[in-house]
């Protein structure tokens, strides 16, 4: 599934796994999500996040698509800033929590999508006058200017927050995973961040296949 970009300073990395099974997170991904989250928490202050380095270029790439990362906080700086308070991380599902895991260790935005719910072309851009979606956890999210995935149906995602409409629940089988980099992240950190997610996929959601590639 090819994603056009329109929007400056960023590149996709996308991963589509198939045949995959949603469920709980198992023991193994547990422990693993307490130790990374262990390991946040020892690295960062609430201070000391907002002047990292990967925090700064996120923000940055926001400032690009004249959004504003302090009125509208970039998903991954939201789960680090939770992470480093202590809450830890979300507990969703397997594929939910692989993606969050993800986000924190790199400090980008990811979204998982239920391939299923999307209908090609796919498009990130800037939302207009007067689309708008139901976000997960949230009321209806006007999205006039801000940076959205679009389908041939619309917006559906976004490195804010999700919709609805193709979030993971527990029928979905094949998903779409979006990891938003800011364009100056070295080829090799995107295409580790992919392998990671494609490989954890596979071990924790039993993932039959996975292919991915870069957008720019």
């Amino acid at each position: 599934m090819e994603i056009r970009i329109e929007l400056p300073e960023v590149k996709l990395g996308a991963v589509e796994a198939d045949n995959l099974t949603v469920a709980p997170a198992d023991a193994g991904l547990a422990r693993l999500m307490d130790e990374i989250c262990d390991r946040k928490r020892r690295e960062f202050t609430v201070e000391s996040l907002a002047e990292a380095e990967p925090t700064r270029a996120v923000r940055a790439m926001f400032r690009a698509w004249d959004i504003d990362p302090s009125k509208y906080r970039p998903s991954s700086e939201a789960l680090l800033r939770r992470v480093v308070q202590g809450k830890g991380l979300y507990r969703v599902s397997n594929v939910v929590d692989v993606g969050n895991l993800g986000s924190i260790e790199t400090a980008w935005p990811y979204g998982c999508y239920d391939r299923s719910r999307i209908r090609p072309p796919v498009v990130f851009r800037h939302g207009t006058a007067g689309e708008r979606y139901e976000g997960i956890g949230k009321r209806a999210w006007h999205l006039d200017g801000r940076p959205v995935l679009a389908d041939a149906g619309g917006p559906f995602g976004s490195p804010i927050s999700d919709s609805t409409r193709s979030m993971i629940t527990d029928s979905a089988r094949d998903i779409l995973a979006v990891i938003y980099a800011p364009s100056g992240a070295s080829e090799a950190a995107v295409e580790n961040a992919i392998a990671r997610l494609a490989e954890r996929l596979t071990q924790f959601a039993g993932a039959s296949a996975t292919r991915s590639a870069i957008y720019r």
